[in-house]
C-alpha cells in the first residue's frame, strides 16, 4: 500500500513538471533572454554625419564638436544657402583621418556621398534587476550601457555610463513575451530603451 501510494506520487509530481514549460514562468533568466532577443534591443545606434554645407542648427551638436575634436572633421563658416536657416551656415568636411575612421566603421560601398549613417554603439544588458509581476503582466526593470563599435563610437558615448529601463511582459499561451504595443500602462521595448534614465 506505501508502496502504491509512492508510485502514485511519483507519477503526479512527473505530471505536474511535464506540464509547465521554461516560458511559463517569468524568471530573471527568462527576461534576460526575451530582452536580448528583441531587435530593438540588438539594434546598432548610428551616427548620422552630413558633410558638405549645413546650417547653424545641426552644427553645433555635441557630436559634430566631438568629431572636431578628435580632428575627423573641420568647418568653416561659410554664406547659406537661400532655403537654410538659421546663420551662419558652416562647410563640414572630413579631414584625413576622419576619411580613415569613416573607412573602419562602414563597408567601403557606403562611405561616398554627404550623408553617412555611421553604427556607431551598441547596448550591453548589464543585469535584470527586478520582476513585478501582477497576473498574466509583469514589468521587468534592467540596466544596460553602450558599448562602442569602433573608436568613433568611443568618442561619442561613454561605455561607463549604465541606463535603467523597465519594459512590459505579457504572458500568453506559448508563455512569456515583450509588449510590443501598449495595451495596458507598461512600456514596449523601444519606448523601455528610449525613455532610458542614468544611473548617477
Amino acid at each position: 500500500m506505501l508502496k502504491k501510494g509512492c508510485q502514485l506520487a511519483l507519477v503526479a509530481t512527473l505530471l505536474l513538471f511535464t506540464a509547465c514549460s521554461p516560458r511559463d514562468f517569468l524568471t530573471r533568466r527568462l527576461a534576460t533572454d526575451l530582452i536580448l532577443a528583441s531587435s530593438e534591443f540588438r539594434a546598432h545606434q548610428r551616427f548620422v554625419l552630413q558633410s558638405g554645407v549645413i546650417s547653424s542648427k545641426d552644427y553645433p551638436s555635441p557630436e559634430y564638436l566631438v568629431l572636431q575634436h578628435h580632428g575627423w572633421i573641420s568647418a568653416s563658416t561659410v554664406p547659406c544657402p537661400r532655403d537654410m536657416t538659421p546663420f551662419p551656415c558652416w562647410d563640414v568636411l572630413l579631414t584625413p583621418s576622419g576619411v580613415d575612421a569613416i573607412r573602419s566603421a562602414l563597408p567601403a560601398e557606403q562611405t561616398n556621398g554627404s550623408v553617412l549613417s555611421v553604427p556607431v554603439a551598441k547596448r550591453e544588458l548589464v543585469a535584470v534587476t527586478g520582476v513585478s509581476q501582477q497576473g498574466s503582466s509583469a514589468d521587468v526593470v534592467f540596466t544596460w550601457k553602450w558599448t562602442p563599435l569602433n573608436e568613433i563610437g568611443a568618442a561619442l558615448y561613454s561605455g561607463d555610463l549604465q541606463y535603467r529601463s523597465t519594459v512590459g511582459f505579457r504572458d500568453y499561451d506559448d508563455g512569456w513575451r515583450i509588449v510590443d504595443s501598449i495595451p495596458h500602462p507598461s512600456q514596449s521595448i523601444g519606448d523601455a530603451l528610449k525613455n532610458a534614465e542614468p544611473i548617477p
